[in-house]
């Protein structure tokens, strides 16, 4: 059962492939997510292969293809300089030469199958292919944030993880998986010559001028942190909850387009993300009502989600930009309303009018930005439901010559009180799955009315 470490090392771009230096100051983009827990995911593929062929032929292949890769993506190599006196300085990413990825090797003992499943699984045990991102150091000026990590694991004769985690300064869900697209696709050709003729043009570009910022939004929310200790993060172990993942087919999503729009024939933007958001979001309510959960009927629930807004914003950003580029999108509603026999219609048309509104409305999607940090903390508290991923961004496509991956897990949802993760399905064509981790009276309740539901 146990998972063993073979190897860490330190992989850097190659020597002389790559500028000697970068340094990016942060945008307001980035400033928010200076405190914010670590993203932890891990794909799981299945591939059976021999310790010794994982060894010798593709741990060299991964370690190789990344060189080549962070040569495109030099921050995923840099860290973060955090000042020591806030006063003063703003916190900037930076590359210098030498920098380099954290990449361990392990093998493990662990059920491949029963990661990979579906049901409820105690969730301490993906930790084991989790890697942990490199120990904050100092100098005289800052504190050294390293802002990403990667971990290989083998499972002899079953398959592979590949596990990664990132300060979240560093990119959001498009600049991440883009990154992992990018590697995946030099492993599996043995080269960057490929990568290159498909996305030469579209090679990631760090400039953060392409972030229109009149109103100095990034200083202000600067003041808004810069009071607060940063701190070096941890696993939330023991979770104490349960892994489970719930999929919605293509036929189960248009079932429940059908139901909101019998009800709400005039409502636009009644897509697949709303009903599943909208789905999952009532579901989870109603499953603590079922456990003994004592809420008030007249508590705000609050549905928060995050959008890309490269394309939203006028003048519109460049897609290939790397770095954060998110805006935020929220559904408030009475607990009272959101459980009883109306609620997931009610909250389809929350969620679809908002996004209506203003994610798709390029004058309303950034209105009101310099407000962003003050108006959070009266949310301080509240009662909020989270969603990390998108099916946009379809992680498992990162294929390294292993094939596509068989599952993907979010593994950061477990530190939030209730946050799914979602992403498309591997097993459905057009379906979308829902990863929860939740206590383990908790999800057996949400089992039942999720199936019941449909």
């Amino acid at each position: 059962m146990a998972t063993t470490l073979l190897e860490t090392c330190r992989i850097q771009p190659p020597v002389g492939g790559a500028a000697a230096e970068l340094e990016l100051p942060l945008s307001f983009f980035d400033v928010l997510w200076l405190h914010f827990h670590p993203i932890r995911r891990l794909l799981f593929y299945e591939y059976p292969c021999s310790e010794s062929h994982f060894s010798e032929t593709l741990i060299p292949k991964f370690k190789e293809s990344l060189s080549l890769t962070l040569k495109h993506y030099l921050p995923v190599a840099a860290n973060l300089l955090y000042p020591i006196n806030t006063d003063d300085q703003k916190p900037l990413l930076r590359y210098a030469a030498g920098d380099a990825v954290s990449m361990k090797i392990a093998v493990s003992g662990r059920d491949f199958d029963e990661l990979v499943g579906n049901h409820p699984r105690d969730a301490d045990q993906f930790y084991d292919f989790v890697p942990e991102i490199p120990p904050v150091t100092e100098d005289s000026d800052h504190k050294i944030v390293p802002v990403f990590a990667l971990q290989v694991t083998l499972f002899p004769g079953r398959g592979i993880c590949i596990g990664f985690s990132n300060h979240h300064t560093l990119g959001d869900a498009r600049s991440i998986v883009g990154f992992m697209w990018a590697w995946a696709s030099i492993a599996k050709f043995g080269g960057e010559e490929e990568f290159l003729k498909k996305q030469g043009e579209f090679l990631p570009i760090f400039d953060r001028s392409v972030i229109h910022d009149p109103l100095g939004v990034d200083g202000i929310f600067w003041n808004a942190m810069r009071n607060i200790p940063f701190k070096s993060s941890s696993f939330p172990l023991p979770t104490n909850r349960v892994r489970s993942t719930y999929t919605l087919r293509q036929s189960d999503i248009e079932k429940l387009k059908d139901s909101v729009l019998a009800k709400k024939p005039d409502l636009v933007h009644v897509s697949s993300f709303v009903v599943t958001a909208s789905y999952v979001w009532t579901t989870l309510l109603k499953s603590g009502d079922a456990v003994g959960e004592e809420v008030d009927d007249d508590v705000f629930e609050f549905f928060i989600f995050t959008v890309d807004v490269r394309g939203r914003t006028n003048p519109p950003m460049p897609l290939n930009y790397f770095g954060n580029c998110l805006g935020g999108s929220m559904a408030k509603i009475e607990h009272t309303n959101l459980v009883g026999d109306e609620g997931f219609v009610i909250a389809a048309e929350a969620i679809a009018l908002d996004i209506k509104n203003r994610v798709n409305n390029k004058d309303e999607v950034l209105k009101g930005v310099e407000n962003w940090m003050s108006d959070s903390e009266k949310f301080v508290g509240m009662r909020a439901v989270g969603v990390s991923g998108s099916p946009k961004f379809d992680l498992c496509d990162a294929d390294f010559g292993l094939g596509r991956a068989r599952k993907l897990e979010v593994v950061s949802i477990d530190g939030e009180k209730y946050s799914i993760s979602l992403c498309k399905s591997s097993g459905s064509e057009g379906g979308l799955e829902i990863g929860l981790a939740l206590p383990k009276e908790r999800m057996e309740a949400f089992a039942a009315i999720f199936a019941n539901g449909l």
